[in-house]
């Protein structure tokens, strides 16, 4: 049989085999037209991913490594008044004339006292308006200590184009809303949400980025160029 009839066996295998859905037990093991067997996929989703320590402090020092490796400044802070301190000395570094934001139980008070314009984001808002800011600041649900990975969606964020069009987006976190990986993290999304389920959920994982032309790395391709995270 040649290579090219081999491969169409396979392929053709492989469509009789029901895949299994994560979280739930894989099939018996299949045998393959060389005999060997394959060994059944396992039904935990995290058996699939990097292993994550327990203690909260683990959960900080991967989340601070993984976000450097993404580019993205993280911040673990002592109290919301730090948080406001670093808000306003980013404001004053960075000559921020306008920033975007939503009503929050964080946003509200640190963008308050903000040395510029403030935008606050209601039904109706001009997204021209909104795409001149020189920062959206925002909310978020959880941060993925495995992936170094921001999880937000359009009720906790302020909708949904705050995080995309703005160049510099901020995320403000409370502690405990760090998790140690993505399965902890849908299923927090499930607990929080219940049957009101969200209709966008965004994983921001670092700013934005592309390496596709010469393998050049440049940031803010398709959205922010620069993600900066506090937690407090």
């Amino acid at each position: 049989m040649t290579e090219k009839g081999q491969i169409l066996n396979r392929i053709r295998l492989a469509l009789k085999t029901n895949a299994p859905r994560p979280g739930h037990p894989a099939p018996a093991q299949v045998k393959n037209p060389g005999g060997s067997h394959h060994p059944p996929s396992p039904g935990e989703p995290r058996n699939w991913l990097p292993k994550v320590g327990e203690s909260v402090e683990e959960h900080r020092t991967l989340f601070a490594r993984n976000a450097a490796e993404l580019k993205a400044d993280f911040h673990w802070l002592d109290s919301l008044e730090d948080a406001r301190k670093l808000l306003n000395d980013m404001a004053s570094r960075e000559v921020w004339q306008k920033v975007a934001t939503h009503a929050g139980e964080c946003t509200s008070p640190l963008c308050s006292t903000l040395p510029c314009k403030v935008l606050t984001l209601s039904p109706g808002y001009d997204r021209n308006e909104l795409e001149s800011c020189n920062a959206g600041i925002s909310e978020c649900d959880f941060l993925v200590a495995q992936t170094g990975t921001v999880a937000l969606t359009n009720q906790s964020a302020g909708g949904r184009a705050l995080s995309v069009l703005p160049p510099h987006h901020i995320v403000l976190a409370r502690k405990h809303q760090l998790l140690a990986d993505l399965p902890a993290a849908f299923a927090g999304l499930r607990q929080k949400y219940g049957d009101n389920f969200p209709t966008m959920i965004s994983l921001i994982t670092g700013p934005s980025r592309t390496g596709d032309i010469e393998r050049i790395l440049v940031l803010g391709a398709h959205g922010p160029k620069k993600l900066t995270i506090l937690a407090f």
